[in-house]
């Protein structure tokens, strides 16, 4: 094997050493592979191979289709000088194809780069590097400073072209007023000089932002919106000049001049409007709290947030904003988590209830442990995955990047074409009406619009969500979703609260239900099982006091055996009953009905007779009916999984309407039933929020963690619902759909204007002045309409 290249690359989703044998295997038989060693402690494999036979990110899908994930590196870059998509697809290019980088996405809306790369092979400055090569700048956004200084880099931007725009538009101006008396044979053109004098500032001096890029561009062996402005407006200004100084005073001097003006407001209010499209992450930026009150020495100080440590106790008072996450140990209140959910009412916590930083205290004051600081927030965490989000490109963004790449030079030949026909055939010797009419083809024919069709939706889509408490990782899965044609709900902390509870009391030999309770409340008070602290937490609600049991024993997977009061308590099953010979037969129909309605009884017997029966299930959620219903009404087929026994799954089911049940599936084949549902062509969402989801999650076209739920569930789902409820998913899907329709609408009216635009300005019915107006108007009109989005309901 030739040219034999190493890489490493860190590896999650081991489990065992039988996963590390299957990934050394498996690369092994992979062509160009020579050996693979997989170091399951340190999580890494290394792998020696021929990158002429096969490449990194090879590797890497290998690793991936075994159901792994291969951890490399990532570089965020804030790009400068990219004008439109053939800019961004130029740079992924020639960053693609750098060895050790895995893949680069430019993101021309973000004016950023994100690239996934192998940092045994190259280097965050070699990317740098190769980017600045074509002629773009390129730098680190790696903290909340650097990311700032980002923002005061686009202001200066704006104000740059700002001045140029006003620059450009005086000198303009009477070029532009002579130009319209001259077409209305009104007297008072300027002296030819004079227009002279005026257009050449604006020319090489507003204009000189374009011939930079378009020699960048053209040396690079590539061409851009540069070269077609460089092009047109150049033609017509050393037309101009040699037909002065021929003494022929044929001018085409505002030509040049106003087509520069136009571009620039063009250019200066589309960097305003794609400002705009960021709102959403300025705004979770500025939830956070600046300072913190922390209890050192006994004492109350006020401290910046980025100060505070985890394990610190901090005060928080009634309308001030929470700084940081944790976890309550003294008070209560009333917390407003609308920033986090999406819910305007204000949430009841107490004590060892969890606090979300940048939340807001309504009415109480309390103290708190701090859990998680600095990167590790609930709402830094929420402001990275939409970041992420916002950078990452949609497969509908592909059609762009196609067509961009062939049309510059599409255009360039369209334009050549319009001159020659002109001059040769249609209009033969005129080689003032074929230039102008080359010029308004150059023009009019600018990619930008095209470049910001799809960027634009995504970041206004996705910040839409996050403000509505759906986050969503990446742009293809806001895209996939609108696709979706059935959907997996799992039944327990999804569908239902996951929290059993007491829903019937039944007192069978004459004792109230408040002696019932006291009995049970003791005999359950030391029991761990799910059941036993539901009909704890029960009677705590009902404010009675639970005594202390004189003895307690547990019967695993029977039931509880206590002494309360000196009589003899048994809380348990049936079979329990059965053992102790204690008679029950007399209420098994009653037994049976309340387990046909999903519901798990517990017997109670005090000194060996049957006092009791308590019913427990787990309730379904307030609002699950309701959003099955919509789901169904926008004609998605919803199925339900469970390892619940049928009957129980059954009467769910048809509690909040769905159908389709999947019942007494093992958490370990919950992912098969999702790839069966695929196979018959389904497209599928798994919604869940337990650890034994994840994979189902990962299986799905579209995984939905219900953001109460585990890290581990939230991590594997592409969109975390934050507020719990399925409603999320609603409206997930509607903003899918909604920013789908948003962005066939930006790509109709970005192909719109060249579509109709080019041959009407090679026939001669559009000036350049007219043509450069449409071109400058038609990227601000994609932005537009992209922020149409902020004001749409889902």
């Amino acid at each position: 094997m030739n040219k034999q290249q190493t890489t490493t690359l860190k590896v999650s989703g081991m489990s065992c050493a039988a996963c590390a044998s299957r990934i050394e295997k498996s690369l092994a038989k992979l062509e160009g592979v020579e050996s693979a060693a997989v170091n399951f402690a340190a999580e890494k494999v290394t792998v020696a191979y021929d990158p002429a036979i096969v490449s990194t990110s090879g590797i890497v899908e290998k690793i991936e289709t075994l159901g792994f994930a291969a951890i490399t590196d990532k570089a965020e870059l804030a790009i400068t000088g990219m004008h439109c998509a053939a800019c961004s697809a130029r740079i992924e290019r020639v960053v693609g194809k750098l060895p050790g980088v895995l893949q680069a996405t430019v993101n021309l809306a973000t004016e950023k780069a994100v690239v996934n790369y192998n940092a045994a092979e190259v280097s965050v400055s070699e990317i740098k590097a190769a980017i600045e090569k074509i002629g773009f700048g390129a730098h680190n956004v790696a903290n909340r400073e650097e990311k700032d200084q980002e923002q005061k880099t686009r202001e200066h931007d704006v104000k740059r072209q700002r001045f140029w725009l006003i620059f450009s538009a005086l000198l303009s101006f009477p070029l532009l007023a002579a130009m319209i008396l001259h077409s209305a044979n009104i007297t008072g053109m300027l002296n030819p000089y004079v227009e002279l004098a005026l257009a050449t500032p604006v020319q090489f001096g507003a204009g000189w932002q374009f011939y930079r890029g378009a020699f960048l561009a053209l040396k690079n062996g590539s061409s851009n919106m540069d070269v077609l402005v460089a092009l047109g407006t150049s033609a017509a200004y050393f037309y101009s000049v040699a037909n002065l100084l021929r003494g022929v005073h044929e001018l085409y001097f505002e030509a040049s001049a106003i087509l520069i003006t136009l571009i620039i407001l063009g250019k200066m209010l589309e960097a305003v409007a794609k400002g705009r499209t960021s709102e959403a992450i300025k705004k979770l930026i500025g939830l956070q709290p600046k300072t913190a009150r922390v209890v050192r020495n006994q004492q109350e100080v006020d401290i910046p947030v980025e100060e505070v440590l985890v394990g610190d106790i901090i005060v928080v008072r009634p309308g001030e904003k929470i700084p940081v996450d944790g976890i309550i140990t003294e008070g209560m209140s009333a917390v407003d988590e609308s920033m986090l959910t999406g819910e305007s009412l204000p949430v009841d916590k107490k004590a060892d209830d969890t606090v979300i930083g940048a939340t807001i205290n309504k009415f109480g004051t309390f103290k708190f442990a701090a859990t998680k600081v600095g990167r590790d927030t609930a709402l830094a965490q929420i402001i990275r995955i939409v970041e992420a989000a916002q950078g990452s490109k949609a497969p509908i963004q592909r059609f762009a990047d196609v067509v961009s790449s062939y049309f510059v030079p599409t255009v360039v030949a369209i334009a050549s074409v319009t001159f020659l026909a002109w001059y040769f055939i249609v209009d033969p010797g005129n080689f003032s009406r074929a230039l102008i009419n080359f010029t308004a083809v150059m023009v009019i024919a600018c990619p930008c619009a095209l470049g910001l069709a799809t960027p634009t939706s995504i970041m206004v889509g996705t910040g839409k969500g996050a403000e509505n408490g759906i986050l969503i990782k990446g742009a293809e899965h806001l895209e996939n979703a609108h696709k979706l044609t059935a959907i997996v709900l799992d039944k327990t902390g999804t569908i239902t609260k996951g929290e059993p509870e007491v829903t019937n009391i039944f007192s069978l030999g004459g004792m109230t239900e408040s002696e019932i309770l006291q009995l049970a409340l003791a005999t359950e008070k030391n029991s761990e099982h799910p059941l036993g602290q539901a009909v704890v937490n029960y009677g705590k609600n009902k404010g009675i006091a639970i005594e202390e049991p004189e003895q307690f024993t547990s019967i695993p997977g029977h039931g509880v055996e206590a002494a309360v009061k000196g009589r003899q308590i048994l809380i348990g099953t049936r079979k329990l009953m059965a053992d102790r010979a204690i008679p029950y037969q007399d209420y098994i129909e009653r037994i049976s009905e309340l387990e046909e309605q999903g519901k798990t009884v517990m017997l109670t017997a005090v000194d060996g007779q049957l006092a009791a029966l308590l019913a427990v299930a787990d309730t379904v959620k307030e609002n699950s009916a309701q959003a099955v219903a919509d789901l169904k009404q926008m004609g998605l087929e919803v199925w339900m999984i469970t390892g619940d026994n049928e009957r129980t799954a059954r009467f769910i089911a048809q509690q909040v309407g769905i159908d389709h049940v999947l019942s007494e599936v093992l958490p370990e084949h919950k992912a098969d039933k999702v790839a069966a549902l695929q196979q018959e062509g389904k497209i599928v969402a798994m919604v869940g929020d337990g650890i034994n989801d994840a994979p189902a999650l990962v299986t799905a076209d579209v995984g939905f963690a219900i953001g109460t739920g585990t890290d581990i569930a939230i991590e594997a789902a592409d969109i975390t619902l934050m507020r719990g409820d399925l409603n999320g998913i609603v409206s997930a899907i509607r903003l899918s759909r909604k920013t789908m329709a948003n962005i066939k609408q930006n790509l109709f009216w970005a192909l719109i204007y060249n579509t109709l635009g080019i041959p009407i300005a090679a026939a001669g019915f559009l000036s350049p002045v007219l043509a450069g107006a449409a071109m400058a108007f038609s990227s601000v009109s994609v932005v537009t309409n992209a922020l149409r989005l902020k004001r749409i309901q889902i």
